[in-house]
């Protein structure tokens, strides 16, 4: 019995020997990427928040377009304005029956989206691409949209008793809104 005893006793030492030497090749109770010096004293041990770079933050992209009244939404107040928008903005103006709304729902490069509203009615416009953009026209019995290709189109021409919305979209998420109104 007593030599089973001491077998057993091996083969525990062994295995106790074993799991140290695991223990010690896998680093165990040392939470950084790199085994620790001996020879520098905890506070000069790299830190994991060292080790990690964090990334600049990118400056925002400056529009490559500019327009007649910037980006003031102010400007479309009687229905006549050129303005740059790079993200979602509602713009009041005044439309053939009165007070309207022209929202931008979405912006982004080669993309724009938008909502018009005059009185009981509303009209929707989207593109997206590069040269695509959408005309709307506002009457005062209703509304009509046109979105594809514009080309050199330019700004739209004012038609009698309306108000007509030009959207481009732009390359670097600056689309262009011309509003023309016969006033």
């Amino acid at each position: 019995m007593a030599a089973t005893k001491a077998r057993g006793l091996r083969r525990t030492g062994v295995a106790l020997a074993a799991l140290i030497v695991l223990t010690a090749a896998a680093g165990c109770g040392s939470d950084s990427d790199e085994p620790a010096k001996a020879s520098s004293p905890p506070s000069e041990r790299p830190s994991k928040a060292d080790s990690t770079k964090r990334p600049e933050p990118t400056p925002e992209p400056k529009p490559s377009v500019s327009a007649a009244d910037g980006r003031d939404i102010t400007a479309c107040a009687d229905g006549t304005c050129e303005i740059a928008v790079s993200e979602p903005v509602k713009i009041p103006f005044r439309g053939p029956r009165g007070p309207a709304t022209l929202s931008v729902t979405d912006v982004g490069p080669n993309n724009i989206a938008y909502t018009v509203k005059s009185g009981n009615g509303q009209s929707k416009g989207s593109a997206s691409g590069p040269g695509q953009g959408c005309i709307t026209v506002l009457r005062s019995n209703g509304s009509g949209n046109s979105c594809g290709g514009l080309g050199d189109a330019g700004r739209p021409s004012p038609q009698p008793d309306a108000v007509v919305i030009q959207a481009a979209t732009g390359e670097d998420g600056t689309a262009i809104l011309q509003l023309v109104s016969d006033r």
